[in-house]
């Protein structure tokens, strides 16, 4: 299954290091990041889960939770969950899904046979609250994730989905903001932007982040 941004993302019901977990169930009324890894002891897979660890208030504050995924199976899971717990200084608070079976593996299409063959590869998914799919990213076997910028774009998401604002380059969280183009007229102009907005050209509008 290809899934694209805007989809309904597929439920599933799969054993973790924390229990049984229905994607749907478990998600609730919150974002979700799901990130998957070829295989256990793999070494970069080993920072990227001790980073999430460590961030992980910053994934609540945003009413996000994570959800790790990996083909191996649950055993090795919580063998793994030492190594990492030892070695990035951290403990691992959330759950790692066990795929031996490839079920979640071959619902998010996370098998590219051309990449890794069997293994999944390692991609990261932010799903909203409505079960959408709003972002996913790809990225190489040699490269680690940056979950900073993965927290940047659900600062961008959560805010644009309840601003008629967007975010451009570079943005983070207390930039200004770029003015949606459909916006035209000058009274709703005023009624949504009280702060005000730089006008750079007519289809490029600068306004405060309207939360801040």
């Amino acid at each position: 299954m290809t899934l694209r941004l805007g989809d309904t993302v597929p439920d599933f019901t799969q054993n973790s290091t924390e229990g049984e977990i229905s994607l749907y169930d478990w998600a609730g009324d919150s974002w979700v990041v799901l990130f998957s890894h070829p295989a256990d002891f793999t070494p970069v897979c080993t920072t990227e889960l001790g980073e999430v660890a460590k961030l992980k208030p910053e994934f609540e504050k945003r009413n996000v939770k994570v959800l790790a995924l990996s083909v191996d199976d649950v055993d090795s899971h919580k063998g793994w969950l030492g190594d990492i717990n030892e070695t990035q200084k951290t403990t691992v608070n959330y759950p790692i899904l066990a795929d031996p079976d490839k079920k979640v593996s071959d619902l998010y299409d996370m098998i590219h046979p051309n990449a890794l063959n069997t293994l999944t590869i390692r991609t990261v998914f932010i799903i909203d609250p409505n079960k959408k799919l709003r972002l996913n990213f790809t990225y190489p076997a040699s490269t680690g994730r940056n979950f900073d910028e993965i927290l940047r774009v659900i600062d961008s998401l959560q805010l644009t989905d309840n601003y008629q604002v967007a975010t451009p380059v570079n943005w983070k969280d207390g930039d200004d903001c770029v003015v949606v183009p459909s916006i035209k007229d000058p009274e709703e102009l005023k009624a949504k932007f009280p702060k005000g907005y730089e006008e750079i050209k007519p289809y490029l509008r600068m306004t405060p982040q309207p939360n801040k």
